[in-house]
């Protein structure tokens, strides 16, 4: 009977579930689309269903506690998420913690670890143990999808910051965003353009053809659109710039960078590094930018990893 934590990445498109072992490995995982228009209720809901289908599935399996990588700011010693963008309705001050301990009901122990943390610090984390940042002792960790967030790793621990928003780098104010709204219902922001969100918004103003879709329908028009290419090139020309930035401030070991735009590849991650080099101060051009290596599953495993150390004593 192997001894598993419940992990959860709760994104802003998918929610996924997985149970991992001591040894960290992902044993079975279930998916299914995130309700972010629909409120808090229904996101937990789906969380709990997904959980419990995959218990039922595996049930010689032992769960020993639950870990959480959500989507927004999160009060991690409370449980509490407290600030979200729009991409989830009402997820601001929800109590997910208790929430899902009354959600799960017997089916997790009494006195079963939980740990909510932000699903790019779990990620971040992720990579650190796991994968591209494995060996450094500080790391800038960019998640580049639907949305953007990054996590920090200042001497092999996650930087949180006093108002648990370390590593929001989607926020910062970026060139050429002016005129485009954030999730978070500002303007200018980095999110607004660099994101998957962004690059087609960038798209669609640049005059593009509005029977595409998404982000991934421009990336496959990109080799014959010139449109499609450029909103490419300008929404990593973005990321990089900000990359510059947030280097300046924390001069990490290394910058991995990961994430489905992340993934288009060297018409992305050229105009990316071009950026980062052409705004970085000399001390800092040598610092590496990494892909991510960790894979799909680097959420899961540092929000289970989280749980476990806990379990075991070495939080």
């Amino acid at each position: 009977m192997p001894d598993v934590v419940l992990a959860v990445d709760l994104g802003g498109t998918n929610t996924r579930v997985a149970l991992v072992d001591r040894h960290r490995e992902v044993r079975a995982t279930a998916s299914g689309p995130t309700p972010g228009a629909a409120g808090a209720e229904a996101i937990v809901t789906t969380i709990v269903g997904l959980a419990v289908g995959l218990l039922e599935a595996n049930p010689s399996s032992r769960l020993f506690g639950l870990g959480v990588a959500s989507a927004g700011v999160v009060d991690r010693a409370r449980g509490v998420i407290v600030s979200s963008t729009d991409t989830l309705a009402g997820w601001a001050g929800t109590p997910l913690a208790r929430w899902l301990r009354e959600g799960m009901g017997e089916r997790l122990p009494a006195g079963a670890a939980i740990e909510i943390q932000n699903d790019v610090d779990a990620h971040a984390w992720g990579e650190f143990r796991f994968g591209a940042a494995r060996g450094a002792s500080s790391a800038l960790v960019v998640a580049v999808g639907t949305g953007i967030g990054a996590g920090v790793i200042v001497e092999g621990r996650p930087l949180r910051g006093a108002r648990h928003v370390a590593g929001e780098i989607a926020h910062l104010p970026a060139p050429g965003a002016e005129s485009f709204r954030c999730p978070c219902g500002r303007r200018g922001h980095l999110e607004a353009i660099g994101s998957g969100v962004g690059l087609h918004r960038l798209y669609l103003a640049a005059g593009g053809d509005p029977a595409v879709a998404d982000a991934k329908q421009v990336v496959a028009r990109a080799a014959r659109d010139e449109i499609a290419a450029a909103a490419i090139a300008r929404s990593a020309t973005a990321v990089g710039r900000a990359l510059a930035g947030a280097v300046s401030l924390l001069d990490p070991e290394l910058v991995v960078v990961t994430g489905g735009v992340a993934d288009i590849g060297e018409s992305w991650w050229s105009p990316m590094r071009a950026a980062y080099l052409a705004e970085a101060i000399d001390a800092l051009q040598d610092v590496e930018l990494r892909a991510g290596s960790a894979g799909g599953h680097a959420a899961l495993r540092g929000a289970a990893d989280a749980v476990w150390e806990q379990i075991e004593g070495t939080a």
